[in-house]
């Protein structure tokens, strides 16, 4: 199975640290946030990565170079200014990701579910479906996206009690098959229509996951991750 890692936003909420660094390469516990991915995913069994990328990429491109350091297979999939949003950027990659079900994971995130996971988690290639990571509502999105019934996932509108997705699926790429090439397409109308088909299928995450979206939760996160100082 191969991993796609989402590297391609501005983090406009980051700047002015954003300005001259990508947000993937932000530091937290003494390693870019990206790192944190790719150590995890090889420690996980995973070979092939591709990331893509658009703001200040060629920093990306140096800092990780072809993935040989973390005994990954690293390849890019580079997009226009402005990027294209998660489902336009990862229908961009198909080419590089290939025709099984793959394991997809925002840059921005920092999160312990265990990545083995995901090749048990992955419908049969060729079908249009998904596979979705939840965690309990965080402070800074209380009203969540969507909720669960036993692994069937629904629409917030739905269920009593819902649940924010955390950044982490696995897909067929199928899925994406309705993408033009070189759109620009967020992911919830394609959620919301694998939801609507009753194809889409879930979990709740209750371990540690931190969205690293300003500059106090990426201070928090480094406080949490540096080593006791002596």
């Amino acid at each position: 199975m191969k991993a796609f890692i989402l590297a391609a936003g501005r983090g406009e909420r980051m700047r002015p640290l954003t300005d001259t660094t990508p947000k993937p390469l932000l530091v937290a516990g003494g390693k870019p946030l990206i790192v944190w991915h790719l150590e995890r995913l090889a420690a996980a069994g995973f070979r092939d990565v591709v990331i893509n990328h658009a703001h200040l990429g060629a920093q990306i491109e140096a800092a990780l170079g072809n993935g040989q350091q973390f005994g990954l297979a690293i390849a890019y999939s580079p997009e226009p200014p402005g990027a294209l949003e998660t489902a336009g950027g990862i229908a961009h990659a198909l080419p590089l990701l290939g025709d099984q079900p793959f394991l997809v994971i925002n840059g921005d995130i920092w999160c312990d579910w265990d990545l083995t996971q995901a090749r048990h988690r992955a419908h049969p290639p060729g079908e249009r479906h998904a596979h979705l990571v939840f965690i309990d509502n965080p402070p800074h999105h209380p009203t969540g996206d969507f909720c669960l019934d036993g692994e069937l996932v629904k629409g917030a509108g739905d269920c009593k009690n819902t649940l924010t997705y955390a950044g982490i699926g696995v897909f067929s790429p199928s899925f994406f098959s309705g993408v033009p090439c070189g759109a620009v397409m967020k992911l919830r109308p394609l959620l919301d229509a694998g939801i609507a088909e009753k194809t889409i299928t879930g979990e709740r995450y209750p371990g540690r996951w931190v969205d690293v979206g300003t500059p106090e939760r990426l201070a928090e996160l480094d406080r949490e991750l540096s080593p006791p100082q002596k």
